[in-house]
C-alpha cells in the first residue's frame, strides 16, 4: 500500500528531466480558470493567487526535492491567474456605451477586408461629434461600404468620414466566440461602417507609423509586379497585408486547407529564417580565409535574428506572427548556446513567453493550432529518429519520407482545434498540402527574400515572376481542391470540455515517455465522445432579438433572409450546417409577415415582433401566443404576456432554448459580468419558463 500511495511522487521524481513542457501546460490552466470565472475576481483572488505563488516557491525552495513538481505546478497555475488578470486591467480602454452616427476622425493604422471582402480601416488618434475625448476608444474599426475612396490609403493618414460606431458585441449564443472578449484586449472600443465618401484630411506626419507606411508600399510593389489574386498572395505571405486577395480565393484557400500558407505564422518565418540562415552560412562558408577563422553557424544565427525581427515589424506584429518569432528566436538561441534547436524544451520555452505576454492568445485558434502541430512534428520526428529515420530510408527518399509524415502529423494534431474553431474540415487538405508546401518552402518564400535583396539594385523583376508562378500553383491548388465533391464537411461546435481533454491526452502523448503515452489516450476518446454526443439549442435569439434560430429537421430554419449576418452564420456553423441565411431562411418552420413571424415549439405557440410596429402589435399578438420575443423595450406594465425584449437580452446576450418535458430552458450568453462587458443590471441566470396556464390545467 505505501509503494502504491508513493507511486505518483516516484514517478514524477523519475521524469524531472522530461517535466519542463508541463510548466506552460499549468500556466494555461491557471490563464484557463481565469477565463472562465463566474464572476470578475476581486482583490482577494489575486491576493490568494499570490500567496499560492509565494507559497509554491517557498515550498520548493525549502522543502523535500520530491516535492518540488508539485510547487511547480502549483505555481504556474496562481501566476496564470495572475497573468490574465493583470493583462486584462492594463489594456483597459474607453468603449462607446451607446450606438453613434455622425462625423468619425482618426489615423489609419491598420487596412484589411472585413468578411463582406469590404475594405476594412482601424483608426487611432479617433475623434467623434460630441464625445468628450475620456469616453472616445482608442481604436475604432470601419467597414466601408460607399463608393471606393479617391486616394490611395495608407497608414499614418488622417481621415474623416461619416459612419455607424456600436459597442463590440458579445457571443450570440451560449459558448459562442465572444468578439466583446477580444475586442477588450485588442484596445478596440467600437466597430460600425460607412456608407459615404472618405475625406484625406491630412497626409502622414513625419516618422508616423513608418514600418506600416513601408509594409503598405512594399505590398503595392509586389502588386504591381505580379498582377492579380497570385500577387495579392505573394504580398499577403511577405508583408502581412491581405487587402488586395479576392473573397473567391479566400474562401479556396479555406476549403482546400491552405489558408495558413496565407497567414505569417511558424510556416513561413521558418522557410524565410531557414533560407536566410543556409544563404549567410553558405556564403561564408564559401570564403576559406573567412571561413577558418569566425563561426559561420553562429554568424547566421545572428544575422537571421535581424531578419526575423524585421519581418515581425514588417508584418503588422500580429500574435500568430509573435508567436512564430519566439519560436525562431529560441530555435536561433540553441544555436548561439550550442543547443539543439528545435525540442520540447524550446517550444515550452516560447509558449510561456507568450502567455506571459498575452495571456488571451490560449483562446486563439492560431496559437492552439501552432503550438499543436509544432508539437506533434518534434514529437513524431523525435521518435522516429533513431529507428525508421536512421539508415532504414534512402536518402533519395528522405525528402520525400519527411513531406508525408509532416504534413500527415501537423493534420493530425490541428485537425480538432480546426473543427472546433471553424466548424469544418477539409477533406482533402493532406493532399492539397502535399502539393503546395515544398512550393512554398523552395520557390515562394526564397524567391521573395532574393527580390527584397535585389530590390535595391533595380533586379527584383525575375524573383518577382518567380514567386508570383509559385503563388499562382497555390492558388490553382485551392482552387481545384475546393471544387471536388467532398471537399468540406461541417462539423457542430463541441462542448467546453472537449479541446482541454484533447490538448491534456495530447499533450501527455508527446512529452511522457515509454508505454506510459498510452495512458493519453483515455482523455482523447473521452474529449471526442463528448463531442460526438454534444447537442445544439431548440432555439436561438440574437441580441438585438431581430433573429430567430428554430432547429428543426431540415436544419435550423431561420426567422428573416437578411439582417443580423454574423449570428445567422454563427448558429449555423456551431450546428454544423453549411447553409447560407437565404437558404435557411426558406426552411420551414415560420409563417407570417417577416415583421411578425409565428412559430411552435414543442407545443408551445411563440411570436417574434420586430420592426416600427413591434410594439403596437404587442397586445394583439400575445393573445396568441404562450412567449412573445419583441426587438423592442417593453415596459413593465405593458407586458400582457411573457415576453422576452431588448431589456431581457441586454442583461443576457444572445439567449439559448432548450425543451426539457413541458418547460423551457433559458440559457444566457452572458452568466456575469467581466471587464470587458458592458453593464446593464444584474446577469440573467439560468432559468426556467414552466408550461402556460392552460396546460396546467390540463395536467391537474
Amino acid at each position: 500500500m505505501r509503494r502504491l500511495v508513493l507511486w505518483p511522487v516516484v514517478a514524477l521524481a523519475e521524469a524531472r528531466g522530461i517535466l519542463f513542457p508541463w510548466v506552460p501546460v499549468f500556466l494555461a490552466l491557471g490563464i484557463g480558470l481565469w477565463f472562465g470565472l463566474a464572476e470578475e475576481p476581486g482583490l482577494l483572488t489575486y491576493a490568494g493567487a499570490g500567496a499560492v505563488l509565494l507559497a509554491s516557491g517557498l515550498a520548493w525552495r525549502l522543502g523535500p526535492e520530491a516535492a518540488h513538481p508539485v510547487c511547480v505546478a502549483l505555481g504556474c497555475v496562481a501566476a496564470g491567474v495572475l497573468a490574465a488578470g493583470l493583462r486584462a486591467h492594463l489594456v483597459e480602454a474607453p468603449v462607446l456605451g451607446f450606438r453613434y452616427y455622425g462625423p468619425v476622425q482618426g489615423r489609419v493604422i491598420e487596412i484589411d477586408r472585413a468578411q463582406s471582402d469590404a475594405l476594412r480601416l482601424t483608426l487611432d488618434q479617433v475623434v467623434l461629434a460630441d464625445v468628450p475625448p475620456a469616453r472616445t476608444p482608442l481604436r475604432v474599426r470601419l467597414s466601408l461600404h460607399g463608393p471606393p475612396p479617391d486616394v490611395a490609403l495608407e497608414p499614418g493618414q488622417v481621415v474623416q468620414l461619416t459612419g455607424h460606431l456600436a459597442p463590440p458585441e458579445g457571443a450570440v449564443e451560449p459558448g459562442g466566440f465572444d468578439f466583446q472578449r477580444m475586442a477588450w484586449f485588442q484596445r478596440l472600443g467600437a466597430v460600425g461602417y460607412s456608407r459615404d465618401p472618405l475625406l484625406l484630411w491630412e497626409e502622414p506626419a513625419p516618422g508616423a507609423e513608418r514600418v506600416n507606411r513601408l509594409r503598405t508600399r512594399l505590398s503595392a510593389a509586389v502588386q504591381a509586379a505580379i498582377p492579380g489574386d497570385p500577387g495579392a498572395f505573394a504580398a499577403g505571405v511577405m508583408t502581412g497585408d491581405r487587402s488586395g486577395l479576392s473573397g473567391e480565393a479566400v474562401a479556396a484557400l479555406r476549403a482546400s486547407s491552405l489558408a495558413h500558407l496565407l497567414a505569417i505564422s511558424g510556416m513561413n518565418m521558418a522557410f524565410l529564417i531557414g533560407f536566410v540562415f543556409a544563404l549567410i552560412r553558405t556564403g561564408l562558408a564559401l570564403v576559406p580565409p573567412l571561413a577558418l577563422r569566425v563561426n559561420a553557424k553562429k554568424i547566421a544565427a545572428v544575422l537571421s535574428f535581424g531578419v526575423a525581427w524585421f519581418y515581425l515589424l514588417l508584418s503588422g506584429a500580429n500574435v500568430a506572427t509573435e508567436r512564430a518569432f519566439l519560436m525562431v528566436s529560441v530555435m536561433l538561441a540553441g544555436v548561439l548556446l550550442d543547443r539543439r534547436a528545435l525540442s520540447l524544451r524550446s517550444l515550452a520555452l516560447s509558449a510561456v513567453v507568450l502567455l506571459l505576454a498575452r495571456p488571451e492568445s490560449l483562446l486563439d485558434a492560431g496559437f492552439q493550432m501552432s503550438f499543436a502541430a509544432t508539437t506533434a512534428l518534434i514529437a513524431g520526428f523525435g521518435a522516429l529518429e533513431g529507428g525508421v529515420l536512421r539508415g532504414r530510408i534512402p536518402r533519395w527518399g528522405l525528402p520525400v519520407f519527411t513531406l508525408v509524415l509532416s504534413s500527415l502529423l501537423a493534420g493530425v494534431a490541428t485537425a480538432p482545434y480546426g473543427a472546433a474553431h471553424f466548424n469544418r474540415i477539409a477533406d482533402f487538405g493532406f493532399v492539397a498540402n502535399l502539393l503546395t508546401v515544398p512550393v512554398m518552402g523552395a520557390v515562394v518564400m526564397p524567391a521573395g527574400a532574393v527580390a527584397a535583396l535585389l530590390a535595391p539594385l533595380g533586379l527584383e523583376g525575375v524573383p518577382l515572376w518567380v514567386m508570383g508562378r509559385g503563388c499562382a500553383w497555390i492558388l490553382a491548388v485551392a482552387e481545384q481542391v475546393a471544387q471536388w465533391e467532398g471537399a468540406v464537411t461541417a462539423v457542430p461546435a463541441p462542448g467546453g470540455w472537449v479541446l482541454p481533454l484533447i490538448s491534456f491526452g495530447g499533450i501527455w502523448i508527446a512529452v511522457w515517455r515509454g508505454w506510459g503515452r498510452a495512458v493519453g489516450l483515455a482523455p482523447i476518446a473521452l474529449g471526442l465522445g463528448l463531442w460526438v454526443g454534444a447537442t445544439r439549442p431548440d432555439l436561438l435569439i440574437s441580441p438585438d432579438a431581430a433573429l430567430v434560430g428554430l432547429l428543426g429537421p431540415e436544419g435550423r430554419a431561420l426567422s428573416a433572409g437578411r439582417g443580423a449576418g454574423f449570428a445567422a452564420q454563427s448558429w449555423l456553423e456551431n450546428d454544423g450546417d453549411l447553409a447560407a441565411q437565404d437558404l435557411a431562411a426558406a426552411r420551414a418552420g415560420f409563417t407570417g409577415p417577416k415583421e411578425q413571424r409565428a412559430f411552435t415549439l414543442a407545443g408551445w405557440r411563440i411570436r417574434q415582433l420586430r420592426g416600427k410596429s413591434a410594439l403596437g402589435g404587442v397586445g394583439a399578438a400575445c393573445a396568441g401566443a404562450d412567449l412573445l420575443i419583441v426587438a423592442a423595450e417593453l415596459p413593465a406594465a405593458e407586458r400582457p404576456c411573457r415576453v422576452i425584449d431588448l431589456a431581457t437580452l441586454r442583461r443576457s446576450g444572445g439567449l439559448a432554448l432548450w425543451v426539457e418535458g413541458d418547460r423551457l430552458r433559458l440559457q444566457p450568453a452572458r452568466q456575469s459580468w467581466r471587464i470587458w462587458q458592458r453593464k446593464s443590471g444584474p446577469p440573467l441566470p439560468v432559468s426556467f419558463l414552466a408550461p402556460p396556464a392552460p396546460r396546467l390545467a390540463a395536467l391537474q
